[in-house]
C-alpha cells in the first residue's frame, strides 16, 4: 500500500536519522559515517555540496524543508486519490 504523506513526513526523518544523519552532525560509526567517507573519497576529500550525503545530513539537521514538505503532500494526496478513486 502507500503511506499516507503525513507518515511519511515523520517516519522518513526518523529513518534517516536511524542512520546516522542528526542534528548534531553525522554520527560515528554509523551508516552515514561510511556513506560520507566513500563519498569523500570518491570526490577527492570533500563532500559535494547537493550530494545524497549532503542533503541526507541537511535533512538530519534541520528536517525537511516547506518545498519539501509540500511536494511529499502532494504525492501522497495523489497517491491516495488514486487508491481510493
Amino acid at each position: 500500500g502507500v503511506l499516507p504523506a503525513g507518515v511519511v513526513l515523520v517516519a522518513a526523518p526518523l529513518c534517516i536519522a536511524g542512520l546516522g544523519f542528526t542534528a548534531g552532525g553525522i554520527a560515528a560509526g554509523s551508516i552515514a559515517a561510511k556513506m560520507m567517507s566513500a563519498a569523500a573519497i570518491a570526490s577527492g576529500g570533500g563532500v559535494a555540496a547537493g550530494s545524497t550525503v549532503a542533503t541526507l545530513q541537511s535533512i538530519g539537521a534541520a528536517g525537511f524543508s516547506v518545498a519539501a514538505k509540500i511536494g511529499l503532500g502532494s504525492v501522497g494526496a495523489a497517491a491516495g486519490g488514486a487508491l481510493v478513486g
